[in-house]
């Protein structure tokens, strides 16, 4: 065991955020935060019978450790959203054929997006937070044409709230930065309780 005077010292505010998603960058960037990206790969395949909170905190877990394993020093910032409909996590579509079916089990119907939201470094935390979605129902013209539109293809649960598929929402029962990928006030909680200056509390 190392003596406490031998252990890496943390920079708080050396921040990496373990996601290649332009969203939650871009979430991040809008808020004032300084961080560096770099994305990880882990195998997100669900196991059997997982529930998909533990699901998406544990792919989560596994993407912080990976980056944090390589910036031992740095505060490592990952997060992992699924799409959950009748208690089963919806992934990425295939391929349009997919999409066009995640889409058309969805309209009408309430869903629930979960992202959780995991820190790593000194001072470790762990967010799973969870938002209620329902669909207007949708017509088959209208499932094609945005499916058509490509918007789908690279999205759990095949749509984009802050895209095109903002459309296909009737409400929002939570956080809507949760929807898009990143709740953002659980994440500034972390980074406070983590030691992490905030841009307001640099200009105290």
């Amino acid at each position: 065991m190392l003596a406490d005077n031998m252990r890496p010292r943390m920079e708080q505010n050396n921040l990496v955020l373990a996601s290649a998603s332009p969203r939650r960058r871009a979430f991040l960037e809008s808020l004032g935060l300084r961080f560096e990206v770099l994305g990880a790969q882990v195998d997100e395949s669900p196991r059997e019978r997982e529930p998909p909170p533990e699901y998406v905190a544990r792919i989560a877990s596994e993407k912080a450790r990976a980056v944090a394993s390589a910036r031992p020093r740095a505060l490592v910032l990952a997060a992992d959203t699924t799409v959950v409909l009748d208690g089963v996590p919806l992934g990425k579509p295939a391929d349009a054929a997919d999409a066009r079916r995640m889409l058309g089990a969805l309209s009408g119907r309430e869903h629930v997006v979960l992202t959780a939201v995991v820190l790593a470094g000194a001072a470790a935390g762990r967010r799973v937070v969870s938002t209620a979605v329902r669909f207007r129902e949708l017509t088959a013209a209208e499932i094609a044409w945005y499916v058509a539109t490509g918007e789908p293809l690279d999205k759990a649960g095949a749509y984009a709230l802050q895209g095109i598929g903002g459309f296909l929402v009737r409400e929002i029962q939570g956080s809507h930065s949760n929807v898009v990928g990143l709740p953002l006030g659980e994440t500034l909680e972390l980074l406070a309780g983590a030691g992490y200056k905030l841009p307001w509390e640099e200009r105290a």
